[in-house]
């Protein structure tokens, strides 16, 4: 009985805003979930990068203490607006190569992890093969992330690693919608229409 009940959950996938979402802050959002219960859900927009910050800058307010030189030159990592909430607490979405005891295993092939320690092993070239960082996360309480795909806010996809970790951030909600066949200029002309 529990593993039917678990199939509805989300953790892993990723949700593509509709044009009819009216959040702006989720215009053509791409959120990985890495987590879905019964409880709510966690998920981290993977598309929108933050303009005020760069991830060398976010290193450099850690200022810790190593015997390694950091090349602030090479941590060109872009820090990625990951939701409204708790917009100043980091994540990283990582690829399974990175496990540490705090990391959130979202399955056998994503992590998350956000503790500071994890940030300093990223810096110093000790981080996981592939990673999205990101200030904050979207959330979702009990039932409500279900009933706003009920409400088509969402569209579901499976997510991979050339969408997740590759390619610009800007076009992963257009090669989303064009990986379930769908003609983005579909949806904006359904929006609105009930």
């Amino acid at each position: 009985m529990a593993s039917t009940k678990q199939n509805h959950y989300l953790a892993g996938k990723l949700l593509l805003a509709m044009p009819s979402i009216g959040d702006p802050r989720f215009h053509r959002a791409v959120i990985f979930i890495c987590a879905h219960d019964e409880e709510g859900a966690m998920g981290l927009v993977i598309n929108q990068k933050n303009p005020d910050i760069e991830f060398s800058e976010l290193v450099g307010q850690l200022k810790f203490e190593s015997d390694i030189k950091i090349n602030f030159d090479e941590l060109n990592l872009p820090v990625m607006c990951g939701g409204p909430a708790e917009s100043a607490r980091g994540f990283m979405l990582h690829s399974n190569d990175f496990i540490r005891d705090e990391t959130m295993k979202v399955d056998d092939i994503y992590g998350v992890t956000g503790t500071v320690e994890a940030l300093k092993e990223v810096a110093l070239g000790a981080g996981p093969k592939d990673i999205i960082f990101a200030l904050g996360y979207a959330g979702w309480t009990s039932g409500q992330l279900e009933e706003e795909i009920q409400q088509s806010a969402w569209l579901v996809v499976d997510p991979d690693h050339e969408l997740v970790f590759a390619g610009d951030h800007e076009d992963k909600w257009i090669r989303a919608i064009n990986k379930l066949g769908i003609d983005p200029a579909m949806l904006s002309s359904l929006s609105g229409s009930a």
